[in-house]
């Protein structure tokens, strides 16, 4: 067997890791992590021989390995996996990385149809390589990426299981796979695992279900079903964006959810897009859902031949969008299969381009105040080697937006090469509440649609050009705007926002009739309030409320109802106490109007 070794250490794994660079830091990591799945991937063959390897790749913050095994890993498993993988790692062994011939490689997988699978996809003219530790007792196809030694591996935990399905594919056999995690040091792993603690009682999916939000089933995949409360939710924010536009100058429009294919073979779609579109075939036309609705926007735009005097002209559209997500890859709301934006599209001159960025930019701003979000990170991304358009106007482009950035007076950072094949673009990232930071805006410029789609304004001189086209969104998906909105609040939404703004608490059941008739005022006034009236403890019944995040809490009783008052409580459980009803529905609209966190 002709083969190549060598050991996987660099240079700078050699320095203290405090010593590396950021680039380097994060390269160790993902070869610890990488050095971490082999480590596992020998363990459960110990103690699960029949089981077949695939893959394990690090992620963020960790690495995982799916197996074919005849049932799911329970937690007992995971406790004896991670005694064997201490076992390696305490006999300090080291990685030895080597290049195989093509039919070797198949040899040392034969009986295992993902490891072939992956040998048969590697291009030609590529390397095959496996990684062996546990001085050779443990071989595994991999690409390489590791630290020196088991032993580098100090600080690592499994953190759960889960089904996945090869390939991410629902067409795959069902896998399991085992999520772990793994730092250089244990004060680090501990800090990420508080952190991760924290992160789970935020999680949108848990909060979603306790507050009555929304719901997921496999009648519809990847797609989440809005209760009332949520539907409330996504309405309330979709009327927020629309008052935005209304001052910022745009006009809403409705566009068709389903095309011919025509449409996607002229806006590109069809060529770069289609493995990820719903297609279906209707009286021997071909048709596909919308993923995206600019070649709608640039259909609309055509239809009337545009003066220069007429621009810019600012399309938004909510319509419903669909994508197809690999299963492997959906994940609550923050990657469903179908979902609205705050979508719009400007055409525009390109001597507009900076000033319609800059009132993009305004109205961002200030919607990410109002939600809370602070700290912005502005990422300019510049030209890549393919692209359309000329370099001319590139360079117009990328000046005007670094301009617009330089002008605001903030930092920003460039991404030299990562610039949309159409045109630069800037996104926007912002932090939540745990430090997780998400991209939520972004503002691209646009060559190649109007070009497609022979758009034309006439300019000054009477003659026809070609607009540029902008596309900006600033929630992005509604559905994983108000995920990642969950979890940055923890579920505690603003009075404005909250489906439960009041939680009426009888303390009797006496005292229901004057609760229904303090609601029935509340709700004249336009606030959104409910009666428990149910036979338990009030205290059940404020824990009750708190869990599903409502404001406010009116406790009344007999002193309350001489008084025409109620005890006034807080969802975090400050006691404001006995206040006029008069007094708390003014308190509530005046928060409301406020728009106040």
């Amino acid at each position: 067997m002709a083969s190549s070794e060598q050991h996987t250490a660099g240079k700078s794994r050699r320095k203290r890791f405090r010593d590396l660079s950021p680039e380097e830091q994060a390269e160790y990591r993902d070869a610890l992590r990488h050095s971490a799945a082999h480590v596992l991937a020998e363990a459960v063959l110990k103690l699960f021989p029949e089981a077949k390897l695939t893959i394990g790749p690090p992620i963020r913050d960790g690495f995982y390995y799916d197996f074919d095994v005849e049932r799911p890993f329970t937690p007992e498993d995971l406790e004896a996996i991670e005694d064997e993988m201490r076992a390696s790692i305490r006999a300090n062994t080291p990685f030895v990385e080597r290049e195989v011939s093509r039919d070797d490689a198949r040899v040392l997988v034969a009986g295992n149809r993902y490891k072939q699978e992956i040998i048969d996809g590697i291009p030609e003219d590529e390397r095959v390589t496996f990684t062996s530790h546990s001085n050779g007792a443990f071989d595994d196809l991999c690409r390489g990426g590791h630290v020196d030694t088991t032993g580098q591996i100090s600080a690592f935990k499994l953190l759960s299981t889960a089904g996945a399905y090869w390939r991410g594919s629902e067409a795959n056999p069902m896998l399991q796979r085992i999520y772990g995690t793994a730092w250089e040091s244990r004060d680090k792993m501990r800090v990420y695992l508080k952190q991760r603690e924290q992160a789970q009682q935020r999680d949108h999916r848990r909060l979603g279900a306790q507050m009555g939000l929304f719901f997921f089933d496999q009648v519809a995949p990847a797609n989440p079903f809005f209760r009332p409360k949520g539907a409330f939710v996504y309405n309330t924010l979709v009327d927020y964006v629309r008052g935005l536009y209304q001052r910022y100058g745009y006009d809403e429009v409705i566009t068709p959810q389903m095309f011919k294919t025509d449409l996607f073979k002229t806006s590109g779609h069809y060529d770069n897009y289609i493995e990820n579109m719903y297609m279906l075939e209707i009286d021997e036309q071909e048709y596909g859902m919308k993923p995206m609705n600019c070649p709608s926007h640039a259909v609309m735009y055509s239809k009337s031949l545009h003066s220069y005097r007429e621009l810019p002209i600012r399309y938004a559209d909510f319509g419903r969008l669909h994508r197809y997500e690999l299963s492997g890859v959906t994940a609550g709301l923050t990657r469903v299969r179908s979902f609205a934006q705050d979508d719009a599209h400007i055409f525009c001159r390109e001597d507009q381009i900076a000033e319609e960025v800059n009132g993009f930019i305004d109205m961002l701003n200030e919607s990410y105040e109002v939600f809370g979000f602070d700290s912005t990170r502005f990422v300019l991304s510049l030209r890549p080697d393919k692209r359309v358009g000329s370099d001319q106007q590139w360079d117009r482009a990328e000046s005007a937006l670094e301009a617009v950035l330089s002008e605001r007076g903030g930092e920003f950072e460039t991404a030299e090469g990562e610039g949309a094949f159409y045109g630069p673009k800037i996104d926007m990232f912002v932090p939540d509440a745990l430090g997780r930071e998400w991209q939520l805006g972004t503002v691209q410029v646009d060559f190649n649609q109007p070009e497609r789609f022979d758009l034309e304004y006439v300019n000054a001189a009477s003659e026809r050009e070609r607009p540029v086209m902008i596309h900006r969104a600033m929630l992005g998906s509604l559905e994983r705007f108000i995920g990642v909105l969950i979890e940055h609040l923890g579920g505690n939404l603003p009075l404005w926002l909250s489906p439960t703004q009041a939680m009426m608490v009888p303390i009797a059941d006496r005292h229901n009739d004057y609760a229904y008739a303090v609601a029935d005022r509340m709700r004249k006034a336009g606030l959104r309030v409910e009666v428990n009236d149910a036979s338990e403890r009030m205290n059940a019944k404020i824990r009750s409320a708190q869990l599903m995040k409502v404001n406010y809490m009116l406790v009344v009783g007999d002193r309350e109802i001489e008084a025409d008052s109620a005890a006034l409580r807080t969802r975090t459980g400050e006691n404001l106490g006995a206040i006029s009803v008069d007094e708390i529905i003014a308190k509530l609209g005046n928060e409301v109007t406020s728009m106040a966190l």
